[in-house]
């Protein structure tokens, strides 16, 4: 599903000194470090530029550019990493059911990991913007799981699964899936659809996002938000392309293309 990548340059881009193993220790390192560090973002579908999921793309963009990327870049990334660590790593696929009816039918649009560590399969997701999992979560049904965050939990049902969030006392469904492994060619298709189609938010909205330890760093459109557990969220509204380009620098670490259809696009972004 995806070539080796540079391990060195992964581990110093997200901040991890040591030694790693195929351990449950080194996933819960590298899930929670990768969120903090590599934001969510959707810059390159926003003005245009095709997202390119071979390795050499996401090594170029993910770790030397300072970028950050949307699901499919994210997960293939840390799948390649956890992969030169040693773990047995499958991809699956998710239909999104976050701000969705219960019984919506959605597409599957989002990818996340089921990776195998001795006797035990746990999942990792490092790339759903405003509620990415910050951690690895045992593949077991019913049980709330702490994370440095909110506690998640899975629920299954006739071999569908359901990823849930507890939000201010609330359990809230994220997506479901089956535990079926995809193909790259899986990720590709799914991954046009999503950087291109007139109907996906990612080309009309920018999205960025950040999990850290202690609270989660949002911006859609102009609106930047942070997020603590057990707190009401701090909004602010950012006034133009400066303070926006101002904000991803400094609240997100991302490097910001020099682009003018990005400025445009920033521009013209609803308030």
């Amino acid at each position: 599903m995806s070539a080796a990548i540079d391990l060195d340059a992964y581990l110093r881009r997200i901040g991890h000194r040591g030694a790693v193993a195929p351990d449950l220790p080194t996933l819960q390192a590298l899930t929670t470090m990768h969120a903090a560090a590599i934001p969510f973002e959707n810059l390159d579908p926003l003005r245009g530029v095709p997202v390119r999921l071979e390795s050499t793309a996401l090594e170029r963009k993910l770790l030397h550019e300072q970028r950050g990327g949307y699901c499919f870049e994210q997960n293939l990334l840390l799948a390649a990493a956890l992969r030169e660590v040693g773990f047995e790593v499958q991809g699956l696929i998710a239909r999104v059911l976050w701000n969705q009816p219960e019984d919506a039918i959605t597409a599957q649009t989002h990818m996340l990991l089921k990776v195998q560590v001795a006797a035990e399969c746990w999942l990792a997701d490092v790339g759903f913007g405003s509620m990415t999992l910050a951690g690895a979560l045992r593949l077991v049904p019913g049980i709330a799981q702490p994370t440095a965050l909110e506690p998640f939990r899975l629920l299954e049902r006739g071999g569908e699964w359901r990823m849930q969030a507890c939000v201010r006392g609330t359990w809230l469904t994220i997506y479901r899936f089956d535990l079926q492994p995809r193909d790259f060619i899986d990720y590709v298709v799914a991954n046009h659809y999503v950087s291109t189609h007139p109907q996906s938010h990612f080309v009309d909205h920018l999205t960025v996002a950040r999990t850290l330890p202690d609270r989660r760093l949002t911006l859609r459109d102009r609106e930047f938000t942070v997020r603590r557990v057990d707190a009401e969220p701090v909004r602010r509204n950012l006034r133009d392309v400066a303070e926006i380009r101002q904000v991803l620098q400094e609240e997100f670490g991302l490097r910001v293309p020099d682009d003018a259809l990005l400025e445009r696009k920033l521009a013209s972004l609803p308030s």
